[in-house]
């Protein structure tokens, strides 16, 4: 007996529909491997009238009071508290996410992040208005863009969906979102949430593959660009939108150093470390995935790890003492298998390093030691629930390491020394530094990095004005 798979279709202009060519593709559920629904394979025909209905509802979007955008946001905020279990079983099913922790860790942010942009919304304001010549009178204004591209991932679908479209409405913008394609579930169910709630067109969802993504990019209408993605697909949009000088929001991967000191308590700082590292898979661009020990605990602190790791469960989503679930996809899981077949003979797996079962994606959280700073899993993004372990020998060995790649997202430090604690958040080349902490976010700090892994921020006052542009008004003060 065959299961009939749900369909999902695009949200333009306040309606569903299908690809304008009836193109599909099936979606399958990482837990099971098997395929649960469809989605419209979007092509340009789709995107034309995605950016259509955007830009027609721009101007109206734009002239509204903030205080009217700040009542939908909040709106759609409560909306999505009101469906709450609907959304955490729909990405679930979307993801293979562990049902109780979608609950309890991703929910009440999401919440959190529309309610802040909420507020952001009242605070668009230019700086004060000042006499610079004799006679005239200079404002600055800040203004939405217009209409914003935006690519999403399939780490946290709903989540970084809410990072996207949020501050962008706030602002002002339409917005055009197309989540990964094998993660599209959830983000159409938020169409329907949100477009009972905004106008027509201001909000609409294309979902399709990397050539829908290229379209819209590359699409004369939109003013701005943002993706969450790899680094490849992000130097992918930026070439593209340089074309016709598009603003660019880039927000890609990362390699996060954890540097452990001789003065750090080990049993809490592993505790921590492993849920920072394995939690969601290590499918996320700040986890704790590259551990810098000093020497003369190094060996204590692996065993504790690696102890850690074999106790740590991965599962089917209704498991509640699972930490995380499987890897998104065949290929993803490809990848880690790959890091691992490939370790150099001076590597040790001191735990984990196999796939657990033959359905769904999973893969047993481990820990690799015995590297070298050259080696691949230490200078290239995993995305694995993995987490490398390195021994140095001072604190400039420590940066040295912590630095030596090309990536600068996040970073996090483990000392008992205020002193040395203040040095190393200086000297870490990071968007971000925990200090005797890793991974927690608020919506009133900024999210983003440096080098390869891009530029822009999420969240925070300066997420916001990512999606404004400044304009210069002078007025002569003789009529």
């Amino acid at each position: 007996m065959t299961t009939e798979l749900r369909r999902l279709r695009n949200y333009i202009d306040g309606e569903f529909r299908d690809a304008a060519d009836g193109r599909t593709t099936e979606v399958v559920n990482p837990a099971t491997g098997e395929a649960y629904a469809t989605a419209p394979l979007s092509g340009q025909a789709d995107v034309d009238a995605a950016m259509a209905a955007a830009a027609a509802a721009f101007p109206a979007w734009r002239d509204l009071v903030p205080a009217e955008r700040q009542k939908a946001l909040l709106k759609i905020a409560d909306a999505f508290e009101e469906r709450a279990e609907e959304l955490i079983a729909v990405e679930s099913e979307n993801c293979g996410k562990p049902i109780g922790l979608t609950r309890s860790e991703e929910i009440p942010m999401m919440l959190d992040q529309i309610r802040f942009f909420a507020g952001a919304a009242r605070m668009l304001e230019g700086r004060s208005a000042g006499e610079y010549m004799e006679g005239l009178t200079s404002i600055v204004r800040r203004e939405p863009i217009g209409v914003c591209a935006q690519v999403a991932p399939w780490n946290y679908p709903m989540m970084m969906a809410v990072w996207k479209f949020a501050p962008a409405l706030a602002a002002g913008n339409t917005v055009v979102l197309k989540p990964s394609d094998t993660t599209p579930a959830s983000t159409v169910l938020m169409a329907e949430i949100i477009g009972s709630i905004v106008p027509k067109g201001v909000f609409n969802v294309v979902t399709g593959d990397r050539n829908t993504g290229r379209a819209m990019v590359e699409h004369p209408t939109p003013a701005m660009a943002s993706i969450t993605g790899s680094v490849r697909a992000g130097m992918q949009v930026a070439e593209s939108a340089s074309k016709d000088l598009k603003r660019v929001h880039l927000e890609l991967g990362g390699k996060a150093p954890v540097v452990v000191f001789e003065d750090t308590d080990i049993a809490k700082a592993v505790a921590a470390i492993a849920e920072a590292g394995y939690f969601n898979a290590g499918q996320d661009c700040t986890a704790a995935t590259r551990v810098l020990v000093h020497e003369s605990i190094h060996d204590e602190f692996v065993t504790a790890l690696a102890k850690t790791a074999s106790d740590t469960k991965t599962g089917m989503p209704d498991d509640e003492d699972v930490l995380f679930g499987p890897l998104n996809n065949p290929n993803q899981l490809a990848q880690v298998e790959g890091f691992i077949d490939r370790l150099p003979a001076h590597a040790k797996v001191e735990a984990g390093g196999q796939r657990v079962g033959e359905k769904g994606y999973f893969y047993a959280a481990t820990v690799v030691s015995g590297l070298k700073q050259d080696d691949e899993i230490i200078q290239q993004e995993v995305f694995g629930p993995v987490i490398t372990v390195q021994s140095f020998t001072d604190e400039a060995q420590a940066i040295q390491y912590a630095n030596d790649v090309e990536y600068a997202l996040a970073s996090s430090v483990w000392t008992k020394d205020h002193g040395r604690a203040m040095r190393l958040s200086k000297a870490l080349d990071f968007g971000c530094v925990w200090i005797n902490t890793h991974i927690p976010l608020v919506a009133e700090m900024p999210h983003g990095g440096f080098k390869k892994s891009g530029y822009g921020k999420d969240l925070s006052a300066y997420g916001f004005e990512d999606y404004t542009r400044v304009k210069h008004v002078m007025t002569s003060l003789e009529g």
